[in-house]
């Protein structure tokens, strides 16, 4: 059986998707771009874009009962590979370095609202 997991807290879903679906215990959740949720408007500069992608993915697994722990795959797609670097450091520093989910990182060549990143994740509860 599927749940939708919706939050104010993380931005709405702008086509026909949902932000999160949980089926046996998997948390899927879409791609999330640097659209802060209370404001509607896209943050600049990969800095404030990876920590807003961060936290908006955070507000989802909040939302569903699980944290970072609980993240066993991540897909990021970056539209430049030289702001990797940058990427890679904030997106560690809200991950528990005992419990990295699998990943894979590509470059393409536009994005939704043409934003330089976007993240989705799956989840597993314990």
């Amino acid at each position: 059986m599927k749940k939708i997991i919706s939050t104010v807290n993380a931005p709405a879903a702008i086509g026909p998707y949902s932000q999160a679906n949980l089926a046996n215990g998997v948390l899927y959740i879409s791609g999330q771009i640097p659209v802060d949720p209370a404001t509607g408007k896209l943050v600049e500069g990969i800095e404030k874009e990876t920590h807003q992608v961060m936290k908006n993915l955070e507000a989802v697994l909040t939302e569903a009962g699980m944290t970072f722990k609980n993240v066993v795959k991540a897909s990021i797609f970056l539209k430049s590979m030289d702001d990797f670097a940058v990427m890679n450091d904030i997106y560690a520093s809200y991950l528990d370095a005992e419990s990295y989910p699998a990943r894979e990182t590509v470059q393409v060549s536009c994005l939704p609202k043409n934003v330089d990143i976007e993240i989705s994740m799956i989840a597993h509860q314990d």
